[in-house]
C-alpha cells in the first residue's frame, strides 16, 4: 500500500535532493528553459509553480519567503520583477514538461525539457546581455 507516501526521492539523500531542487529552480528562472530527466522535471514543476504564484504580488515578506527557498538574490529579483508580472493574470500552469525522444547518453534515462509557458523573446534576452 502507498498510504501517505508522496513526493519524489530520486535516489538521493534529503539534503542532496533539496540542494538539487534549488539549483534546478534557479537555473530555470535564469534561463527559462532547461533540459533534464523526466523524473527531475516532474519533481521540480510543483516547486516552481508555488514560487511563481508567490511572486505575483511583490512584498518584502513574499520576497523573503522566495529567497528562503531559492537562496539566490539574482533569481529572486528576476522572479519578482519579470516572471511575477508576466503571469499576473494566469490562474496557474506556469511550467510545462516536454518529453524528448532520444534518451540520455550514459545511463539511457528519458530526457525532458521544462520551460515556462510564456517565454521572453530572444531579442530581449540578447539586449540584456549586451
Amino acid at each position: 500500500m502507498r498510504h501517505r507516501v508522496a513526493g519524489y526521492k530520486l535516489g538521493r539523500t534529503t539534503s542532496h535532493r533539496i540542494a538539487m531542487t534549488r539549483n534546478m529552480a534557479v537555473s530555470l528562472i535564469e534561463h527559462e528553459r532547461i533540459t533534464t530527466t523526466v523524473q527531475k522535471a516532474k519533481a521540480i514543476k510543483p516547486f516552481m509553480e508555488k514560487l511563481v504564484t508567490l511572486s505575483k504580488e511583490s512584498s518584502t515578506h513574499r520576497r523573503r519567503q522566495a529567497f528562503a527557498k531559492l537562496r539566490s538574490a539574482e533569481a529572486t529579483d528576476k522572479l519578482f520583477e519579470v516572471l511575477g508580472p508576466r503571469f499576473k493574470d494566469r490562474p496557474g500552469g506556469y511550467c510545462r514538461v516536454l518529453k524528448l525522444a532520444k534518451p540520455r547518453l550514459g545511463d539511457n534515462s528519458r530526457r525532458a525539457i521544462i520551460e515556462f509557458v510564456e517565454r521572453t523573446p530572444k531579442d530581449e534576452i540578447q539586449a540584456e546581455d549586451e
